[in-house]
C-alpha cells in the first residue's frame, strides 16, 4: 500500500491524494494560491521548501540561486516525501508601477512599466504580472538600458488582466512581477548568421526587442522578420520596424494577413507558408518563433525540417492561462 504523504503549510497538514501536485492539494484544502500557467513556466506559482526534499522537476529551468534557497513550481510539484512549505521571500517578487499605456492596435495595448528596483533581464525575455490571485506572463520589447519594460497586452474576451490593463488601469497603478524567465533573446556572436526572426499577434513583442538588440549588438549577417495577423488591422508597430529597415541594409521586414486582397502591402496567407515561400532552406539561420503555442509548433517543425537546426531554433513554452 503506497504511503500516505503529507504538506505542512501555514500551520496545516494537508493530505495529499495520489498524482497531486502541491498547488491542487492547497487549492483543494482552501487556501488562495496565485497561479497561471500550471505548466511550471510562468512562476506565479512559486513557493518555498522548509523541510524535505523538493522533485527535480518542481525546479525546471529554475535559478541556481533559487533552487539553493529551496524554491519550486507548485503546479509542477508531486512529492516523493512529506514536505513543510512557505511563501517566497519578498525579494523574487518585484514590485512596479504602470508609466504609459497606448493602444497599438483594435485589441493591443503597450504597457511600460518601471519596476521599483532594477532587474536584470534581456528583450524578448517574459515577466510575469500579479494583481491579487490572478497572474499572466507577457514578453519584454524593450533593451535593458531603455529602464522601463514594455509589454503588448492583447485584449482577451472575459479577462481578468488585460481587461484590467485596457479598461481600467491609469499611470501610477502598481502590480507586482516575477521574472524574469526564458531562453528567447539574442545572444551575441556569430554575427554573419542570417536570423529569421517570425512571430503572429503580441508575439511581435519579444521579436521587436530582439532585433534591436541584435542590431544594437553589430549583427552582420541578414535578418529576415516575418509578423503575422488574421486581418491588417491586427498589425501594429508596421511604421517602427519599416523604419529601421529604412536604417539596416540587412533588415528585411514581412508583414503578412490571412485574409486579403493579394494587391495590398502584405503578403498573403498563412506565415508558415510565407516564411518558406521565401526561405524554402534556411540551413545555418538562426530562428526565434514567438505567438500561439499551437503556430509556434508548427513553425518550429517546419524549420527544422527546412534544414534548421534544433539547437538553432528559440521559442519559450510561453503558455496561456490555464482553465481551472
Amino acid at each position: 500500500m503506497a504511503e500516505v504523504l503529507h504538506v505542512l503549510y501555514r500551520g496545516q497538514r494537508c493530505t495529499l491524494l495520489e498524482n497531486e501536485s502541491v498547488l491542487d492539494v492547497l487549492l483543494r484544502s482552501g487556501f488562495e494560491i496565485t497561479h497561471s500557467c500550471r505548466a511550471g513556466v510562468c512562476g506565479s506559482c512559486l513557493m518555498r521548501s522548509t523541510g524535505g526534499a523538493v522533485p527535480a522537476r518542481a525546479q525546471q529551468g529554475m535559478k541556481d540561486s533559487w533552487k539553493m534557497r529551496g524554491y519550486f513550481y507548485s503546479c509542477s510539484c508531486l512529492p516523493e516525501s512529506n514536505l513543510e512549505i512557505a511563501d517566497t521571500d519578498e525579494d523574487v517578487r518585484i514590485g512596479a508601477a504602470i508609466t504609459s499605456l497606448q493602444l497599438l492596435s483594435g485589441d493591443v495595448i503597450r504597457a511600460r512599466l518601471r519596476t521599483d528596483t532594477p532587474i536584470d533581464f534581456r528583450a524578448g525575455q517574459y515577466v510575469t504580472v500579479i494583481r491579487g490571485e490572478v497572474a499572466r506572463s507577457y514578453s519584454i520589447a524593450r533593451l535593458p538600458e531603455e529602464r522601463e519594460l514594455e509589454l503588448h497586452i492583447r485584449r482577451i474576451p472575459g479577462g481578468a488582466m488585460s481587461g484590467w490593463f485596457h479598461d481600467a488601469a491609469q499611470i501610477h497603478d502598481r502590480v507586482t512581477m516575477v521574472g524574469p524567465s526564458g531562453e528567447c533573446f539574442y545572444v551575441a556572436g556569430r554575427e554573419d548568421q542570417p536570423l529569421l526572426l517570425a512571430g503572429t499577434g503580441t508575439g511581435l513583442a519579444p521579436l521587436y526587442g530582439i532585433v534591436r538588440d541584435a542590431l544594437k549588438n553589430g549583427h552582420r549577417g541578414s535578418i529576415h522578420f516575418f509578423h503575422g495577423a488574421l486581418h491588417a488591422g491586427g498589425l501594429y508597430l508596421v511604421d517602427e520596424i519599416q523604419e529601421l529597415e529604412r536604417q539596416y541594409a540587412q533588415l528585411k521586414y514581412t508583414p503578412s494577413i490571412l485574409k486579403g486582397e493579394s494587391s495590398g502591402p502584405f503578403a498573403i496567407g498563412p506565415i508558415d507558408q510565407v516564411i518558406i515561400d521565401q526561405i524554402p532552406k534556411p540551413a545555418g539561420w538562426r530562428g526565434f518563433v514567438c505567438g500561439d503555442p499551437g503556430l509556434v509548433q508548427i513553425l518550429k517543425k517546419k524549420l527544422f525540417l527546412s534544414g534548421m537546426a534544433s539547437r538553432d531554433i528559440y521559442a519559450d513554452a510561453f503558455l496561456p492561462a490555464a482553465r481551472s
